[in-house]
């Protein structure tokens, strides 16, 4: 009878420790995931979208359950080519691609790891996929940054009601701002509003070209254009003392211009972050998850530029706090 107590008392101890052992939301006996992370350059809305994901995986998975091999391809799309295959080569449990580049490389590299973008504006361009359904049925999915464009025409007559010729300024080498550029026409067609496209090949153009436009329009359009977020500070010199407003795609651009309706990148960040726990805990499929769009907009406005350019903004419109 001792001994069979003695016994049950070890077993019960065991147990004990074992059920402590896995406690925990975050417990140490959980699979420990590594994410890879291929961001296309450096800007505001493209580091506020990975910190936006990492800090929400790090929340969900717990900070000892995870870790991140983040690199940055320099604006560089064989250098996103290099980053994924990497990646590939390190067997990653999932890849974020922050940007069309980064995407379209990870694509590329793998058809079998997990993949989700994000400030992707469509993802029907970015991967041609001719008859688009909202979702891949592939290994990819992730988070749009697009905001719709006919209210972002609407903001620019709001703003310069006077518009005669707009210079819709963008990279010819990324595709969703030509696609962007596309919809941008479409409106301003309709409005009897002229206009022109302006593109640069890269970020040496950038000046050249901002200076035709200016030259030639009376208000500018910039959409989420990844190359021109670089170079705000090159269209500000140009477009401020030329006396042109700008109507910008996003709000980190907006510090070119007078007037956005933008979305919260850090928090496009965090969806996607979202669904990234739901692929690696909960099993489901990148392909069978529709692409997600940003879940609030904001009409916003640069105080500064405003001001130097004599524009009374209207009601309804929150002032992008300077840094």
């Amino acid at each position: 009878m001792k001994i069979s107590k003695k016994i049950v008392s070890i077993l019960t101890a065991t147990a004990l420790v074992a059920s402590l052992t896995g406690c925990g939301s975050n417990g140490s006996s959980s699979k420990k995931y590594t994410i890879g992370i291929c961001q296309l350059m450096e800007h505001e809305a493209l580091d506020a979208a990975t910190k936006g994901f990492k800090d929400t995986l790090t929340k969900k998975l717990g900070k000892d359950n995870v870790e991140f091999d983040e690199q940055n391809a320099q604006g560089e799309s064989t250098n996103c080519s290099t980053i994924c295959n990497g990646f590939v080569t390190s067997n990653v449990d999932l890849i974020l691609a922050n940007a069309t580049g980064a995407l379209q490389a990870a694509t590329q590299a793998t058809a079998d790891i997990p993949i989700l973008g994000t400030s992707v504006s469509d993802y029907a361009t970015a991967l041609n996929i001719k008859d688009w359904k909202g979702k891949t049925g592939t290994n990819v999915s992730g988070t749009s940054d697009l905001a719709p464009i006919d209210q972002q025409e609407a903001i620019l007559k709001e703003i310069i009601p006077n518009a005669k010729k707009v210079g819709i300024l963008y990279c010819s080498s990324e595709p969703n701002s030509a696609y962007q550029s596309k919809l941008m026409q479409e409106a301003l067609k309709k409005d009897g509003i002229a206009y022109k496209e302006y593109t640069a090949a890269d970020s040496n153009e950038i000046q050249s070209v901002t200076t035709t436009a200016c030259d030639e329009c009376d208000v500018l359009y910039v959409p989420t254009d990844n190359t021109m977020a670089s170079s705000v500070n090159t269209i500000k010199n140009i477009a401020i003392p030329a006396g042109i407003p700008m109507i910008a795609g996003e709000k980190g651009i907006c510090a070119a211009g007078v007037a956005t309706l933008s979305i919260d990148y850090y928090n496009l960040g965090c969806q996607t972050g979202e669904m990234a726990y739901d692929i690696l805990k909960n099993k489901k499929k990148a392909g069978d998850m529709e692409v997600q769009f940003a879940k609030k907009l904001t009409k916003m406005y640069n105080a500064e530029n405003a001001k130097a350019l004599n524009i009374t903004i209207p009601d309804g419109y929150e002032p992008i706090e300077s840094k």
